[in-house]
């Protein structure tokens, strides 16, 4: 009797553990999506230039989803340097040309189409580190006005935490333009 009742303690004991180690991981996996979030919303600010809006107010419908593809964006003209003029951005604020090009802020959503759906955390952490597309140093770097070099600074615990975040936000189908190099030709 008092060997199936230790038996009996045991195996309570080992349920026990393994559903705290299961609660222990949804509550650290919802811990590294919360902190994602504060990420790309408070520090990072990705929505400043990847959620479209029209002056102060973002389009929460376009939440992180880039620069809508049927939109007009600005085009650089280099005669604008003579009067100090570097940037131009759309009335969005998704979209920016310069002497390098044009850039597009890209979808960041989950969108398996147009957005980071069939990225791995992987591409997404070597993207922020090299400052290339898909973190492939054979791909076109990153675009001005990408900070890539502020978040080639960021640990990879927070990388992996804005990962998580943005895996975890509500697809949005939109297929960004490709960028452009400085004569308007996608590259």
């Amino acid at each position: 009797m008092r060997q199936k009742l230790l038996i009996f303690g045991l195996t309570v004991l080992f349920i026990g553990a393994i559903i705290a180690i299961g609660i222990r991981s949804v509550d650290s996996q919802n811990d590294m999506v919360a902190r994602g979030k504060y990420l790309v919303d408070a520090v990072a600010a990705c929505g400043y230039c990847h959620t479209p809006r029209a002056g102060a107010e973002y389009n929460m419908k376009m939440y992180l989803a880039g620069h809508p593809a049927d939109n007009p964006y600005p085009r650089y003209n280099f005669n604008m340097m003579q009067q100090n003029i570097f940037l131009l951005t759309s009335p969005l604020l998704s979209a920016f040309s310069g002497p390098f090009g044009t850039s597009f802020a890209s979808n960041l959503t989950p969108d398996k189409e147009t957005g980071l759906g069939e990225w791995t955390e992987k591409m997404f952490i070597d993207s922020m580190r090299t400052g290339h597309h898909q973190g492939n140093k054979e791909n076109r770097k990153i675009f001005p006005p990408m900070p890539t070099k502020h978040y080639a600074l960021m640990s990879d615990a927070d990388l992996k935490a804005i990962w998580a975040y943005l895996k975890s936000i509500k697809p949005v189908k939109n297929e960004v333009s490709p960028v452009l190099n400085r004569l308007g030709r996608p590259f």
